[in-house]
Formats: C-alpha cells, sequence, structure tokens
C-alpha cells in the first residue's frame, strides 16, 4: 500500500478517520482535504448518520469500510483506543493505519505490531505527524508550509526537527517526493528500513533526507540495508542529540542508548560508513543538499 502511495501514477487512495469529529481531527480534516487527501468517511459513535464537511460519519469502521471501500485509517483517538480501533480497521480490511496518538501503552504498541503483521497492513507510527506526498495527500498534520512538491523523500523520527529541516528546504526550492513520520516510539510499525525498497527505484525521489535522533539502533539497522544494498541515490541524515551526555537516559520514549549502540557517535560511525552524509546542524546540511540537487537538476 505505501508503494501506491507514493505512486504518481497511481489512483488515489481512499481513507476514513476514526476520532472524526475529535478536537485533531475537527482542527486538520480541511487541511487535509485541502492537500488533495480522498476522505470517503469518518468513524464517530456519537455522530454516526451525520456528516462532517460533507464527510458520513459512521458508528464503526467496518461499517465505513463495508460502505466506502475506505483503503487506508487514519487514527486521531485517544492513546487506549488506539488498539482497538487499529484492530478493527484492520479486519474491516484496511491495509494502511496512520496512528498520531502519542502515549500509547507500549504493551499495546506491541500487540498492534502482531496484527498488522497477520493482516500483511502497513502501520505509519505509533506517534508519527503522519505522512504526506504533497499536491496528492496528506494524512496527519505535517505543517502546510513545510512540504512542497519536489525531489526530496523526508523520512523522520523527530517531529520538530524534521519540520525545521523541511520548513528550510521548502526555503530554498527544495520540496518533497514524499514525507514519511516514522515516529520515535520503541515499538513502531514502519522503521527506515523498510523505506529503503520502496524508494529504492521511485524515480521522483532524487535523494533522501533522514531526520534521526539518538537512542535505539534504526539509524544502525538502516544502515546495515544500505551497505549490502546501497539506492544509487544520495543520502543526507541529522542526528538529534547530538551533545546528550553519554550514559544519560533522555527524554524521548525511543531515546534509550545502551550496549555500545543508539549514541551518535555510533550511528553516525555507521551510517557514514554506509556512504550516508551525516550532519549535526541543520544549516550546512540544506546546504550540501541544495548545492547537489543544484549540480544534479535534470
Amino acid at each position: 500500500m505505501l508503494e501506491r502511495l507514493i505512486d504518481p501514477d497511481a489512483p488515489a487512495i481512499t481513507v476514513m478517520v476514526q476520532g472524526a469529529t475529535g478536537r485533531a481531527a475537527s482542527r486538520n480534516i480541511g487541511r487535509m482535504r485541502a492537500h488533495g487527501t480522498h476522505i470517503v468517511a469518518g468513524v464517530s459513535p456519537r455522530g454516526a448518520g451525520d456528516s462532517i464537511e460533507g464527510i458520513p460519519l459512521f458508528a464503526t469502521a467496518t461499517e465505513a469500510a463495508a460502505a466506502t471501500g475506505a483503503e487506508a485509517s487514519l487514527l486521531m483517538v485517544p492513546p487506549l483506543s488506539v488498539l482497538p480501533a487499529a484492530t478493527e480497521a484492520l479486519e474491516a480490511g484496511v491495509k494502511l493505519i496512520v496512528t498520531v496518538t502519542e502515549g500509547i501503552p507500549v504493551h499495546d504498541t506491541v500487540r498492534l505490531h502482531a496484527v498488522v503483521r497477520t493482516h500483511g497492513a502497513t502501520w505509519i507510527g505509533a506517534s508519527s505527524p503522519g505522512l504526506a506526498v504533497p499536491g496528492r495527500c496528506k494524512l496527519g498534520f505535517l505543517p502546510d508550509a513545510c512540504l512542497l512538491p519536489g525531489p526530496l523523500a523526508i523520512w523522520s523520527k523527530s517531529g520538530t526537527l524534521s519540520y525545521e529541516t523541511g520548513l528550510r528546504l521548502v526555503a530554498r526550492g527544495l520540496g518533497q517526493s514524499a514525507w514519511i513520520g516514522v515516529g520515535g516510539d520503541p515499538v513502531k510499525g514502519t522503521r527506515f528500513a523498510d523505506l529503503v525498497a520502496p524508494f529504492r527505484h521511485h524515480a521522483p525521489t532524487r535523494g533522501v533526507v533522514i531526520v534521526g535522533e539518538i537512542g535505539g539502533t534504526e539509524e544502525e539497522e538502516l544502515a546495515e540495508v544500505l551497505a549490502t544494498a546501497p539506492m544509487g541515490k544520495p543520502i543526507y541524515a541529522i542526528l538529534a542529540g547530538a551533545a546528550a551526555p553519554e550514559g544519560r537516559m533522555m527524554g524521548h520514549a525511543g531515546a534509550i542508548v545502551s550496549g555500545g549502540r543508539g549514541g551518535f557517535s555510533s550511528k553516525a560511525a555507521a551510517l557514514e560508513a554506509a556512504g550516508v552524509h551525516v550532519f549535526r546542524a541543520i544549516a550546512p546540511m540544506v546546504d550540501r543538499i541544495a548545492n547537489d540537487m543544484k549540480e544534479h537538476r535534470p
């Protein structure tokens, strides 16, 4: 489903929004539709039979999928509701779920990961700002000011750092072929390494920008994949937490360094060995990308 989402020639994916009448969804549904997202249904037990911005509301994801054929679901529901809501959507046939809620219990994300695999679906999250193919669709709340069609794929763990990165690149006229916010939780549906295959032969993508951070081993895992199967496209990475003191646990759920892996030095060394250009600050990275894209402009 992710390959179809980023394919510029594929038909638009139909989307339901679970928690459609909640505060977050109410603020963002119009923005997502304005971006081209084909939202066909909302799920709200209290609003069933009504509509929001012309979108019909259903009591359950099962009813919404049966009535509209929704293929993807954006979940904007409270933390304890994510697992049952996502499970219902997957059982209704949805093949892509995006969860933007923070604070989902870890044991729920572990269970959801297993359910996603059972149904052969794709999960972006746990707590992700969403994903976007600028000019075609947006699922989540990535800032519109940071979105512009262009040649770069952004894969991000850190939300706010990725917004700053996207905004500065857009100011240089460099937009995105796609933006995938994988989120920073320790248990998640899609990791950096999972994105290599879908983007390796993705024609609109001429470069990849990784927005990572200390903690976990996701960047090292990506480096291992790239070392054996290079993408054939320039990859740039910035890692949040370069100045963090070694051995101290940081506040982010996924920012745990252990076993000699997960720190800035370990991640940077692994990525550089795999051919990735690693930076400590946004400004020099943006300068390098702008120069490289200018040199390779078709």
